[in-house]
């Protein structure tokens, strides 16, 4: 469970921002065309729709057929983040600061007071679930925030929050979005493949063909027709984008069926 974590994610965010000088706050970063300013104004909006819509059911008005596919809601997604994003730039920094340190704490409350196992508002797409646990979507929040606030990190130098405290949930959380993405690969009842995520914040994960669906396991499997191995800081880079498939192909190791093992190249664990 991921809850617990909020209040001190957020403490480091803060921290991280408020030591920031002028010029950090227009580095480039790895989430696009997004500069680092761009990045926490989205932060801002994800506390700011969160307690809008979860804490006291705001609705935005419906998107109609977008959300009828993946790549229509992914669309009206963009299209969302993108508006906020141009009318943050009225913000000045110290201003975006004082506003998280108000909705950080808020969400934080928000969360730790759900019942884990109570229905969500809202599916986690990229891990194929049409409904899904309030503690698979807090996770999926938890995910967010931290690889914005890396990204940020990684933009001006500053330590990367790679403690196993912090990164191992991201992991463990990302890895559900395997079953949907091997939706498609057939393969033989009983098929296996393992994956190992190497460093301090890692472990070993397995994906099994089972009654005609893909199954993620932790631990190791006694027999696999494939492996993957990659480090710990490589991977979240996969999940989220910030290495290309041809790229992430020369940092992963892939052991027995390679074809098998590929779909991994590309697994997100955002809408994409």
């Amino acid at each position: 469970m991921t809850a617990a974590l909020f209040p001190g994610l957020h403490a480091e965010l803060l921290a991280l921002l408020r030591a920031l000088a002028p010029a950090d706050w227009e580095r480039p970063t790895l989430a696009g065309s997004w500069r680092v300013r761009d990045v926490v104004a989205h932060l801002l909006d994800g506390d700011l729709r969160k307690l809008s819509a979860q804490r006291d059911g705001h609705r935005l008005a419906p998107p109609g057929a977008a959300l009828a596919s993946d790549a229509g809601l992914l669309q009206w997604l963009n299209e969302l983040n993108a508006d906020w994003v141009r009318a943050a730039g009225r913000l000045s920094p110290a201003v975006l600061i004082d506003l998280l340190a108000v909705t950080g704490p808020a969400v934080a409350q928000m969360v730790a007071s759900l019942d884990p196992f109570g229905p969500a508002p809202f599916p986690v797409a990229w891990a194929g679930e049409s409904t899904s646990l309030h503690w698979m979507d807090i996770g999926r929040e938890y995910t967010e925030r931290w690889h914005h606030q890396q990204q940020v990190r990684d933009a001006v130098g500053a330590p990367l929050l790679n403690a196993r405290r912090w990164l191992h949930p991201v992991l463990a959380i990302s890895l559900r979005a395997l079953p949907h993405r091997y939706r498609e690969v057939v393969a033989p009842e009983g098929a296996c493949l393992a994956f190992e995520i190497a460093g301090g914040a890692g472990g070993i994960w397995s994906l099994t063909r089972e009654s005609g669906r893909w199954a993620l396991g932790e631990g190791p499997a006694t027999s696999v027709q494939a492996s993957v191995v990659v480090a710990e800081d490589d991977a979240w880079r996969i999940f989220f984008k910030a290495l290309s498939p041809a790229e992430a192909a020369l940092r992963v190791r892939i052991g027995g069926d390679t074809e098998l093992a590929k779909p991994f190249l590309d697994v997100r664990a955002v809408m994409a």
